[in-house]
């Protein structure tokens, strides 16, 4: 009985980090690729990277998980640029734009 406890003491938050995880990838995926639009630029792999993973304190005063995410694009020649995008539990708080030659 008490080992059953112990596994969903433990399993259960490390089900919550996870998918948390996801759903800010797939926001960072998503508002990446809108800026590769905007900027008319070609997004590259169709993904974003996390490189940095901390904690800080909300508008609220509140912990949350704040996740930089990479992603990289291309002018449509044989040149590779990265980007970033920072998010602050499921909402972006900084990001780099993409640089357009246009």
């Amino acid at each position: 009985m008490t080992t059953a406890l112990w596994v969903l003491l433990i399993a259960f938050p490390l089900a919550l980090f996870w998918t948390s995880s996801r759903a800010a990838s797939e926001r960072a995926t998503y508002l990446s690729e809108q800026l590769c639009l905007k900027a008319n630029v070609q997004w590259l792999d169709q993904s974003v990277h996390q490189i940095h993973l901390s904690i800080q304190r909300n508008v609220k005063g509140r912990m949350q998980w704040r996740r930089v995410y990479r992603y990289e694009y291309s002018h449509g020649q044989n040149d590779r640029f990265s980007a970033t995008i920072t998010m602050l539990g499921q909402k972006a708080i900084a990001w780099i734009d993409p640089i357009s030659y246009e």
